[in-house]
């Protein structure tokens, strides 16, 4: 029976994968879109374990790739819930390698995924509400809120029908693009 109710901590998940040359691109570095992969998949976990329901990616954001990942380091991937809506949840990952030789670790990305619950015939289903237990807890609810209002705002400015490229042509003089039309 789903609680009204959880703390994040219940759905915390952390993997970690030793990471070998078939993961690796032209340059020697493990693939980043490998690390999205598994990134993908631990956030299903973490969502899928909150909500006791399947879940779904609805949207990937900030992806920042900080420090490239070398063959042979040992990835650690954190997940938890910083959000809950009614059907979704923000979950926060944090990506670290390690050099199991020398010790030295390295935070090689951060990323949030949306994730929405559903059931057996695929519609979307109420989620637990967020329990918030630590000071860093309540900072990442927030910062998530803050991420879905500029989400929003972005899509509502951009996909506007009466959205005109003219008001932005002074914005665009500052970057290397040439407006034709």
């Amino acid at each position: 029976m789903k609680t009204s109710f959880k703390p994040s901590s219940d759905s915390r998940i952390s993997i970690s994968e030793l990471m070998k040359p078939s993961h690796s691109n032209f340059n020697g570095k493990i693939h980043g879109g490998y690390i999205l992969n598994l990134m993908d998949q631990i956030a299903f976990a973490c969502a899928s374990k909150h909500s006791e329901a399947y879940c779904v990616t609805a949207s990937v954001d900030t992806v920042d790739f900080l420090n490239p990942i070398e063959i042979g380091e040992l990835i650690t991937m954190k997940a938890s819930v910083n959000f809950v809506g009614n059907t979704s949840m923000v979950v926060g990952i944090r990506v670290i390698s390690e050099n199991i030789i020398t010790g030295t670790i390295k935070h090689c990305n951060s990323s949030y995924f949306t994730m929405v619950a559903k059931n057996d015939v695929n519609e979307s289903v109420v989620v637990p509400g967020l329990i918030l237990r630590s000071q860093i807890e309540v900072r990442r609810f927030l910062k998530a809120i803050e991420l879905i209002k500029t989400k929003r705002t972005r899509h509502k400015e951009f996909n506007d029908k009466d959205f005109s490229a003219e008001n932005y042509l002074h914005t665009l003089e500052a970057f290397k693009v040439k407006v034709e039309f």
